[in-house]
């Protein structure tokens, strides 16, 4: 039997009593973030408003997201990365079970020195998939777009992780899985947490 998303008080500023909120909204108030489904229209667009949200309210503090996802739409990805990047609040990336295809793309993004794996996470990269259907024309365009994905997500994975063009695109050719420690190693985060 689900028991739902557990209610904790809350005391807004300036009010005398606390009320019930739910568990993520009370997070969202500290700062804290969840990339932890698959990546799809609804949960990009919810993350992205309220780092938009966030770092309106006070840009100076930092911003706290926690992974654990099987990946999702590309271009979701590309615009939370995107927004992390827009920002003025520094975004701690912290994987906490699984960052997989896109979501790696998204933990890879954090602040440079922020970027955190728990000991048993595990880390998969790998190229973007099109799904095309109809005709010829179609296809193409498509298989183009899905190229020029490809290249601008590897141009990122190459800048940020200090690896080569070259490895990164052989490395995306297929599923790359990583443990933390080999996640370090490759530059896709910055440390191991209880190391």
């Amino acid at each position: 039997m689900p028991i739902g998303v557990p209610k904790v008080p809350f005391r807004i500023p300036g009010e005398p009593t606390a009320q019930w909120v739910d568990l993520f909204n009370r997070l969202y108030r500290d700062r804290v973030l969840f990339l932890c489904n698959e990546l799809k229209d609804e949960l990009a667009n919810q993350l992205i408003g309220i780092m938009l949200f966030l770092n309106g309210e006070e840009e100076s503090k930092g911003l706290f997201m926690y992974i654990n996802s099987p990946g999702g739409s590309v271009t979701c990805g590309i615009g939370v990365y995107d927004t992390m990047h827009f920002i003025d609040a520094e975004v701690t990336t912290i994987c906490a079970g699984t960052a997989a295809s896109v979501a790696s793309f998204v933990l890879m993004g954090g602040e440079i020195g922020k970027r955190i794996a728990f000991p048993n996470s595990r880390i998969m990269i790998h190229q973007p998939e099109g799904g095309s259907q109809g005709q010829a024309s179609e296809i193409f365009f498509e298989a183009s777009e899905v190229a020029r994905i490809r290249r601008d997500v590897a141009k990122a994975y190459a800048e940020r992780t200090g690896q080569s063009l070259a490895r990164i695109c052989r490395d995306m050719d297929r599923d790359h899985c990583m443990s933390a420690s080999e996640a370090k190693d490759y530059g896709l985060v910055d440390q191991v947490s209880l190391e």
